[in-house]
């Protein structure tokens, strides 16, 4: 991007990759950690699971703080919690400091995506959304592209307990350069006139069927009475199953089914997270091509969301598949369609809630939505593999719902999220 306005997509970027590199550290250490405690598969999913619990508790809570205190205040103090937390992940002495660390991490994380959702549509303007938006949630699958290969190395040479600290001790250089240069884009020093007047002119892009009306906040009741939100919801939840199934449980896979190194997992593991990073941004920008002619506004967005979830449904190949390179080629493929899926579902709730003072806490709604489903996953793969030793059925029940998905976002999205009520006035909240 040409434009300093691409500085805030890198920002979004490196704090999605950030929190996903948190998370995923435990995964690359899992065999380990379940050693050292005796942990069962049941055990482990429970563990891999108890992030999520916080995560899904606080994200409403968060919503409301960050449409009320602005991004760049609930981003510093979620960012701070989460990198503690995954810091003295590493000096937890029992299973129950794990689980608390993990929950306290999930907490921190809860603040993420609705500021990510809530700066995109303060800087962004609409007909860049898709693309950017893309890049906020590519930094999720960068992260653990990253982190498979450096925590890896860590692992193998020092033990698990240091993987923890380096992961968290990252978080705490993001947050100084945040504090130093964000703000509202109508207050920062470092853009030009000329784009600053572009940003705030064309970011409120509003939904086809009320262009002519006035959008109006709303609250989150309000915003539960329109299908749409239900919709997205859904979805997000049939897509980020299968998210929370890779980030659990993939490492452990290969090292038990495909009999992989720690080492050699991490490698492995990087090569379809990198792919679905790239691929992801190019979705993003082409899903943006294809609404300038109709608009953001219209909805049309929901067909490319159904075609990445239909492409992530690749993942029901995986019992079939012995060969790793064709293995590596299945994830690649099912990676960048829950990747793309996400990032376009995003997009989509942007492109159809009228007024920005509500995104916060609409995405709030999504995200958890889609870790309802999230926190299941681990859980349930532990007991799939549990009662039938394999993982067989375990990326059949991902495969499925992903089909699912795709049925719901092209018949529960068909209509804006438009609520009247009486004018307000309006602040600039960072």
């Amino acid at each position: 991007m040409s434009f300093r306005r691409g500085w805030i997509a890198l920002f979004l970027f490196s704090l999605s990759m950030i929190n996903y590199m948190d998370r995923i550290a435990l995964s690359i250490a899992a065999k380990p950690i379940a050693s050292e405690f005796k942990l069962t598969a049941v055990g482990m999913g429970y563990l891999f699971s108890s992030f999520i619990w916080s995560y899904a508790l606080f994200l409403l809570p968060m919503g409301v703080l960050i449409d009320r205190f602005g991004t760049k205040r609930m981003a510093g103090v979620g960012i701070f919690v989460w990198s503690a937390a995954t810091a003295l992940t590493g000096v937890a002495s029992s299973f129950f400091g794990l689980m608390a660390a993990r929950l306290v991490m999930g907490a921190g994380e809860s603040t993420s995506n609705p500021v990510g959702a809530k700066v995109i549509r303060q800087w962004i303007p609409a007909n860049e959304r898709g693309m950017v938006t893309s890049m906020f949630n590519s930094g999720s699958y960068a992260g653990p592209a990253i982190c498979s290969v450096m925590l890896g190395s860590l692992i193998a040479l020092f033990g698990w307990r240091i993987s923890f600290v380096v992961a968290g001790a990252t978080g705490f250089v993001w947050l100084a350069a945040w504090l130093m240069f964000f703000d509202a884009p109508e207050r920062v020093r470092w853009l030009k006139n000329d784009e600053r007047d572009r940003i705030v002119r064309e970011r409120d892009s509003k939904p086809a069927s009320t262009a002519d009306a006035v959008p109006e906040s709303s609250g989150l009741l309000s915003l539960l009475r329109t299908p749409t939100l239900w919709g997205l919801a859904i979805t997000q939840g049939c897509n980020v199953y299968t998210q929370y199934l890779f980030l659990t449980w993939l490492p452990s896979y290969l090292q038990t089914s495909r009999h992989l190194s720690i080492t050699h997992t991490g490698l492995f593991s990087a090569v379809p997270y990198a792919a679905a990073v790239v691929l992801c941004i190019l979705v993003g920008r082409l899903s943006d091509q294809y609404l300038k002619k109709s608009g953001v506004g219209t909805g049309r967005r929901r067909n490319a969301v159904a075609l990445a979830m239909l492409t992530g449904a690749a993942i029901l190949a995986v019992p079939f598949t012995s060969n790793l390179i064709g293995l590596l080629l299945v994830f690649s493929i099912t990676l960048t369609g829950i990747a793309s899926t996400t990032s376009l579902n995003f997009a989509l709730l942007n492109d159809l809630l009228p007024n920005s003072r509500d995104v916060a806490k609409a995405m709030a709604f999504v995200v958890v939505g889609g870790n309802i489903f999230g926190m299941l996953a681990p859980i349930a793969t532990g007991y799939v593999i549990n009662a039938t030793g394999s993982y067989d059925w375990a990326f059949g029940i991902a495969g499925i719902l992903l089909l699912v998905g795709a049925t719901v976002v092209l018949t529960m999205t068909r209509s804006p999220m438009s609520v009247n009520r009486s004018a307000s006035t309006t602040r600039v909240a960072v």
